[in-house]
């Protein structure tokens, strides 16, 4: 028994010497990429009033759209791919444990009865073990920094999904706050297609216009009615979207047609690539290349043998009133050394495959930095168009206005037929659903732009940071 007690009070020994153990294996280092100092099409925009005041998380803040901003908000919490992500990523944080790095203690306690034709037997113990695996090559160090780097990948995995059922939702919204002008244009040239109507059927009562002027204006009218109806289901589909991203039944939710009161946020004239350090599909690239990089040496560790320490110790006796005496003691102490001797080359084929996972997950990484630079930089070239784009459309949907306005005047004084004033009309109500249709494209860019930044555009406080 006192061989057991020096066993037990060499444990804090082997365990500095577990800590102080090496780790076989290459120490992690990012991956190095070419990371220019600011976006190319970044350049020439208005300078952006100052929004640091504004929370790092709630990127959607920059649209002062409390509508917008409720909706949001039920993503992170109701949304069921975001609560599907939120469960792996607390599976992943429970792999984490450190646990196989200390000594694990068992034990038992057992009474049997035995016997045969003529003899009978009890058998009573307690018994009591410590095992302990002795890190000395860092294998268990390397998996639990592989468990370490899983889990923050699981995280940035979680936020990555949270970022796009967020943005997906703006998006969606934007698009549905146009489609609400859309049909409220619809339904001003409705109102007036209905009064040529009325006026073009009392002159061909009165004999003074003929039907083929009657059915163009009638024409023009139902075509009216049909775009509005097209636009009213596109608007509906939109509106299930948005409930399921805050997971909601379509029947549960609606969203009453309102004007649009978001304001387009200012780009700064010169964004950081810093920024693209926030993005989460990337900071998952790296921590899976990080993962890889710690497999490397738990491969590599299988090269060499495994030293565990055992030790357990307890009573057993025939009979129970006198089991705890000290002649029924037993105990046993040993190390137990095991490795493999020859496995034809099967460690070997581990390590490589390790070598070339972390050679995949490096390119992979390198690969999310790249098309990350490139979304950013085309939807600023996209947004800084847009905005040249919209004006000039602004400009062609005055002008087709005020040519529908002359036309139907000339038409009323009789100098033309109703088929310029159809015409002209058509060409307005076409021009102004085409400026509409841009400026949703530019809402939803503009949303894409800030989730490309990785959400907003504010530079990080630990920007510096590896």
């Amino acid at each position: 028994m006192n061989d057991l007690h020096r066993a037990l009070k060499l444990l804090p020994l082997a365990l500095a010497l577990t800590l102080a153990g090496c780790s076989v294996g290459p120490d992690y280092n990012r991956p190095a990429t070419e990371v220019p100092l600011q976006f190319k099409e970044a350049q020439g925009w208005t300078r952006a009033t100052p929004q640091d005041q504004l929370s790092k998380g709630e990127w959607w803040a920059v649209y002062r759209d409390p509508v917008l901003s409720d909706l949001l908000r039920q993503v992170q919490i109701s949304n069921q791919n975001v609560a599907q992500y939120q469960a792996l990523y607390r599976q992943a944080l429970a792999r984490e444990s450190r646990a196989d790095l200390y000594p694990s203690v068992t034990g038992t306690a057992s009474s049997t009865r035995s016997g045969n034709s003529s003899t009978t037997s009890n058998s009573h113990s307690i018994t009591a073990s410590v095992s302990w695996e002795l890190d000395l090559w860092g294998k268990l160090r390397r998996t639990l920094e592989e468990n370490r780097a899983s889990a923050q990948a699981s995280e940035a995995e979680l936020a990555n999904i949270t970022l796009s059922a967020q943005s997906t939702l703006a998006q969606d919204y934007f698009q549905l706050r146009v489609m609400d002008q859309q049909l409220a244009l619809y339904q001003q040239s409705i109102t007036a297609y209905e009064r040529y109507v009325r006026i073009i059927n009392n002159k061909y009562q009165a004999g003074s216009e003929g039907r083929d002027t009657l059915a163009q204006a009638q024409t023009t009218l139902e075509s009216a009615r049909a775009s509005a109806l097209d636009v009213q289901w596109q608007r509906a589909q939109l509106e299930h979207a948005i409930a399921v991203l805050m997971g909601k039944p379509p029947s549960a939710f609606s969203l009453p047609a309102a004007p649009l009161i978001a304001a387009m946020p200012a780009i700064p004239p010169s964004l950081p690539s810093q920024l693209l350090q926030r993005r989460p599909d990337i900071a998952y690239a790296e921590r899976n290349v990080a993962a890889a990089n710690a497999a490397i040496g738990v491969a590599k560790a299988a090269y060499y043998p495994d030293l565990t320490l055992s030790a357990s110790g307890g009573f057993t006796s025939a009979a129970l009133h006198n089991l705890l005496s000290l002649p029924n003691r037993t105990w046993s102490l040993g190390p137990e050394l095991s490795g493999t001797l020859l496995d034809f080359g099967a460690t070997k084929a581990q390590v490589e495959q390790a070598e070339a996972s972390y050679d995949a997950s490096a390119a992979s990484y390198r690969q999310t930095v790249l098309a990350g630079f490139q979304e950013v930089e085309d939807y600023l070239v996209q947004l800084r168009t847009l905005e040249s784009e919209i004006a000039a459309r602004q400009r062609a949907a005055q002008a087709a206005q005020e040519s529908a306005r002359v036309t139907y005047n000339q038409y009323e004084a009789g100098m033309i037929d109703y088929l310029d004033v159809a015409t002209t009309q058509n060409t307005s109500l076409s021009q102004q659903q085409s400026l509409l249709s841009l400026q949703s494209t530019q809402w939803v860019t503009s949303v894409q732009l800030i989730v490309a930044l990785g959400g907003g555009w504010q530079a990080p406080e630990d920007a510096a940071a590896p």
